[in-house]
């Protein structure tokens, strides 16, 4: 009997998505709720499961084409055992399960969810593969290839000399046309829209991170052992900000037509950089959570962002953002707010830098912050007055936990 697999809900709001990559093939076993396809939206890749088990009959849509939520991708073939699994091809060898899993653990933070399954079912180590993909990552062919190339390795070269290989002209340029994933097109048609509609203007302060620095020195074997996470920076600005956004609420306001919707609680969009592009998933009421449930909401959505796992329930709404260019080694910069947000916080390295202190000069470990923020709705004074409350929560942490 056959089954026809439709598009799903994909989230609030949300009405198409594109077809990112088939995980399963036409003449493919596919076990009940095995992933077949990856589905990208405009915030997450969505992996749609098959309801049954049997074999993958036809695919009614390519990579690349968008797809409305309800419309029929793919048709499946009832009569596979739901646990059996596939027929090993003669090309392809039994996987290795335990090096393979061994091998994705060590490399997770950097493959895709087709990819994992990829090593897995073939049982190669990714560590030896060169990606063929952006920035060098691993796709599902190159894991494909290595595995045949494994099954069936080249004969040994004849004794005959080689034929020259021709050279390359000299000068020659190469160049790769890539078409933009819809997440990747989404982020830019929001930053640009950010752009042309809020008065996009940015404020500065430097942070001095010694008090900070010393809090975490002094307790983080302490805190790590009580609550089974590490004690970052980002739970400090993430409560610091409760503290500015508490006594300067237009920043954790936004506008809605001609309305500003002000709100009594603080969910912090973390900027995270993902495989696929920059994503915010949202901690919610952080204004009520402590540094160790911030904290291991920060590092449960990293990991996720990673492994491209996180939802649209977890990126969705979000009154203030946070954006950390620190990690990556910025100095200084500019970030834009996420609409309909009205303010995001940046972040940047730590360094050592001569400032002075009580008529003397000393070198303190120094962090610039950044507030970009919409002008059409916080006045000058209003951004100067929020940042400065950050920095000097984080220049004196007690401040936090006395509400000051």
């Amino acid at each position: 009997m056959a089954t026809e697999i439709t598009v799903p809900v994909l989230g609030e709001s949300v009405t198409e998505g594109s077809i990112g990559e088939w995980l399963k093939q036409p003449g493919d076993a596919v076990a009940a709720d095995e992933p077949i396809v990856s589905l990208e939206t405009d915030k997450v890749a969505v992996d749609v499961p098959s309801p049954i088990a049997g074999v993958m009959s036809e695919h009614r849509a390519e990579v690349g084409d968008t797809v409305e939520v309800g419309a029929v991708i793919a048709v499946i073939e009832e009569g596979a055992s739901a646990g059996a699994a596939p027929v090993a091809k003669a090309d392809t060898p039994a996987p290795a399960p335990a090096a393979a899993k061994a091998a994705v653990s060590d490399a997770a933070q950097t493959l895709s969810p087709a990819v994992r399954r990829a090593v897995l079912e073939h049982g190669v180590d990714p560590s030896t593969i060169k990606g063929t993909g952006k920035d060098g990552r691993l796709t599902k062919e190159d894991v494909l290839a290595a595995a045949k190339a494994k099954a069936d390795p080249a004969p040994a070269p004849a004794a005959t000399p080689a034929a020259p290989v021709a050279a390359a002209p000299a000068g020659s340029r190469g160049e790769e046309r890539v078409k933009m994933t819809r997440m990747r097109q989404t982020i830019a048609k929001r930053l640009k829209g950010a752009q042309e509609e809020a008065a996009l203007l940015t404020t500065f302060n430097d942070v001095d991170m010694t008090a900070v620095i010393e809090a975490r020195t002094k307790y983080k074997d302490l805190f790590a052992k009580k609550h089974d996470i590490r004690l970052g920076f980002m739970g400090f600005f993430a409560k610091a900000a409760c503290l500015a956004l508490k006594d300067v609420p237009s920043v954790n306001a936004y506008i809605q037509g001609d309305e500003i919707v002000y709100h009594d609680y603080v969910d912090i969009s973390v900027a995270v950089s993902a495989p696929n592009g920059l994503v915010v998933p949202v901690i919610r009421d952080c204004q009520d959570k402590g540094f160790a449930r911030i904290e291991k909401d920060i590092a449960d959505y990293g990991k996720r962002a990673k492994e491209g796992t996180l939802t649209m329930a977890d990126m969705t709404g979000g009154t203030f953002t946070i954006s950390n260019g620190g990690v990556f080694g910025s100095l200084m910069s500019t970030p834009i707010i996420n609409p309909p947000q009205s303010a995001v916080l940046g972040l940047h390295r730590i360094e050592d830098r001569p400032v002075a202190v009580n008529g003397e000069v000393v070198i303190r470990p120094m962090m610039y912050i950044a507030l970009s923020y919409d002008h059409r709705l916080i006045d000058g004074r209003e951004a100067v007055t929020a940042l400065r409350i950050i920095k000097e929560a984080i220049e004196d942490p007690t401040r936090m936990l006395i509400d000051l």
